[in-house]
């Protein structure tokens, strides 16, 4: 289980619009900065940068260098972390609800 200080990280990091919609894109594939920085056209390079940084530090991005190329990857670890904390004993709950719902809807068929 991820600690206080990692969960701050991760939460402040997906605060932001610009970075969520940074995450969806790499979750679809891994992306060069340059890539991030075309798609993202009203943020300069170093405001992108900036951004990445702060994925990295909550672990949501790793980057790697191949030659003169930043890729970066999403890591999808840390909000799982958060989801088993934080979410997964209530959705428990909720799909026992729904099965119910289900299964009472079934029945006055």
């Amino acid at each position: 289980m991820s600690s206080g200080g990692d969960d701050d990280a991760v939460f402040k990091a997906l605060g932001d619009s610009r970075r969520r919609a940074m995450l969806d894109l790499l979750k679809e594939q891994p992306r060069t900065t340059g890539e991030l920085t075309e798609h993202f056209s009203e943020l300069d390079r170093c405001t992108v940068m900036q951004h990445l940084g702060v994925l990295e530090k909550a672990g949501l991005v790793i980057a790697k260098r191949r030659g003169r190329n930043r890729w970066n990857y999403f890591n999808p670890l840390p909000i799982r972390e958060i989801h088993d904390r934080w979410i997964s004993r209530y959705a428990e709950g909720a799909v026992g609800l729904l099965a119910r719902l289900k299964s009472d809807l079934e029945e006055g068929e």
